[in-house]
């Protein structure tokens, strides 16, 4: 049987099909020494562990919940975690207004928001919205994120500041 072929942040990666049944959190942590994505509830509710993903280069981004997807869902994808927002140590407007908003307190479910605002990201990226139209499109993307910590209100305004301030994302 073949390998399952996949990407990683830009790299190709490739898993055994004895591997096929693992989980994309445990092949990111122990396989690539990728520990940002964060292991929660195990079973996909808090979303902490969400990734970013695509199914076709080109295709939109869109989020994906590493605890319970098994390694033989994703031949031929391309997974993003949080480890590939930052770029050449710069960190994305994304990053900078959850700090500037003191979105986290303890951080744990930091990575699964934000690979969920980049998803919203790339999306109006391509896509933009009426400015009216930008609250529930936020609520959308995050609602069903668990914070145990803060509160979800600075999340959704780092998000929301982020989008704002780059233009063409809304009209």
């Amino acid at each position: 049987m073949a390998d399952i072929s996949f990407s990683v942040n830009g790299k190709a990666v490739h898993a055994s099909q004895d591997e096929a049944d693992l989980p994309l959190i445990d092949f990111l942590q122990e396989d690539l020494n990728l520990t940002g994505t964060k292991f929660c509830c195990g079973i996909g509710v808090c979303r902490a562990c969400t990734v970013s993903v695509r199914r076709q280069p080109g295709a939109p981004s869109e989020p994906m919940i590493a605890c319970s997807t098994p390694l033989s869902s994703l031949s031929g994808v391309e997974v993003y975690t949080v480890e590939s927002v930052a770029e050449n140590g710069k960190l994305h407007p994304l990053q900078q207004e959850f700090l500037d908003h003191f979105s986290f307190q303890c951080g744990y479910c930091t990575p699964g928001f934000l690979m969920a605002a980049m998803t919203l990201w790339d999306r109006l990226t391509d896509n933009p919205i009426p400015k009216d139209a930008l609250d529930k499109v936020i609520d959308d993307a995050l609602k069903d994120h668990i914070c145990r910590c803060t509160g979800y209100i600075r999340y959704y305004e780092a998000v929301k500041a982020a989008i704002l301030k780059q233009p063409g994302m809304v009209a």
